[in-house]
Order: structure tokens, then sequence, then C-alpha cells
């Protein structure tokens, strides 16, 4: 009889691959569930982008407030300004990514965002910053597991500890401290909405001396912020 012929090369390469897809799968299925159900009660101590803005030189300013030492207002800006829908979907407003798709196929040269604050707080957890597709399938992924296993008060919570507000300065007890010489907890509703006006460029808009343009978004955030309470849109975090 003749002896079975050995695998070739190419028999090899396919069993390399599949067997690195196994193994790709097992990490993607069992890590981030893991991770996520560990800072469901473990704050989580730094992060990717705190990293990188250190290594440029920007400095590292953080401090963890529970969400019970945080002004009920500074919820309502984030609310109002980031994602008012926050207590509606399930992480992902797939009217606001509709609506931010369209504006940036009309205007190339000012891009606009459509996450909510649950796929936030998944980037700047998890993540890293980057406009990649592998980067936006995780933060999917771990949008998913943080609506599942956190739910969102937690979510509300992680993010504004963990929200970028200034060069080298995360959170909102940072922040409070470093604009306004006060805890979170003692922030008033301007005060809130001043933080939060600055949430979508913190390195380039100022909470401590704004310019015209921070000043009219944080009117605006102040007025949308008594919509939220009037409305009941922060409930699901302030009850």
């Amino acid at each position: 009889m003749p002896k079975p012929r050995p695998p070739g090369r190419a028999g090899g390469l396919l069993r390399f691959l599949r067997n690195l897809l196994i193994v790709a799968a097992l990490i993607l299925l069992v890590v981030p569930p893991l991770w996520v159900a560990i800072y469901r009660f473990v704050p989580p101590p730094i992060t990717i982008l705190m990293v990188e803005r250190s290594l440029q030189g920007k400095g590292l300013e953080h401090r963890w407030a529970p969400i019970g030492r945080i002004s009920p207002a500074m919820t309502r800006a984030v609310i109002a300004s980031e994602d008012a829908r926050f207590c509606a979907h399930h992480g992902f407003d797939f009217n606001a990514i509709d609506k931010a798709l369209r504006h940036n196929e009309a205007r190339p040269g000012a891009v606009r965002g459509g996450s909510t604050i649950s796929q936030q707080t998944a980037k700047n957890v998890f993540l890293w910053p980057d406009r990649s597709w592998v980067r936006k399938g995780l933060e999917a992924w771990f949008t998913v597991l943080i609506e599942a296993v956190w739910g969102k008060r937690r979510i509300m919570e992680v993010y504004l500890n963990t929200v970028e507000m200034g060069p080298g300065l995360y959170g909102v007890e940072a922040a409070s401290q470093r604009y306004f010489h006060t805890g979170a907890r003692g922030l008033t509703p301007a005060q809130a909405s001043r933080l939060a006006a600055i949430l979508p460029s913190p390195l380039k808009w100022k909470a401590r001396d704004p310019g015209p343009y921070v000043r009219r978004r944080t009117g605006r955030i102040d007025a949308r912020s008594g919509t939220v309470e009037r409305g009941g849109l922060a409930a699901c975090v302030l009850g």
C-alpha cells in the first residue's frame, strides 16, 4: 500500500489560520465579559487614552467619585449635551447615527459623531482613540456588554469618572476641583453645563475663561438640562 503523503505547506497554513481564529474567538468571547464584570464593581484605574496623553507630556490627574457624590446637575447636563435618549436606548441610538451619517456626507469637513454615552464609555474605558473599523467593532461589542452587565447608573458613573475634561484631566471630580475649586458634589447647574459644554473637544475648549462659543453652548445645555429634569430623561440614573 502506498504511504500517506505528509501534509503540504498549504494544509499546515490552513490549520494554523483555523487555530488562530479559534483562539481569537475564544479571547473575544471570554476576556471582554470578564473585564466588564470586574469593572462592574471595581473603578477602572487607568485607560489607554490616559497613558497616551501622559506619554505626550499632558500629565495625568484623575480622581474617582461615586455617582452619589456627583451633583445630579452633572448627569442632567451630559444627557442634555451628549445623549438625550440615554435612558431610552439599549446602547445605540440609530436615529442619531443616521443623522450623523447624513450630516457628514453633506459636510465632510465638519465631522459629527453619533455615539451614545454608552458607546463613549466603552471606548474610553476599554479601547484606544482611533476611527478604524476594528475599534468600532470592538466598541459595539463592549457597548452590548456594559449595557447588559452594568446598567445605566453604572455606565453613567464610569463615564463621569473617566471622560477627558482637559489636558491630562479626567473625570468630573478632578475637573470640578481644577476649574471651580469644589468637589463634584457641589457643582451648580451652570458649572455642570460648562463642563458638559467642553466635552466634544476638551483639549481645545476651556471651562475656565471660556470663549463666546463655549458660553453660548453652555447656555443651550443649561436650558436643555431643565427639559431633561422636567421630562424625567435622567430617571434611569437619578431615580
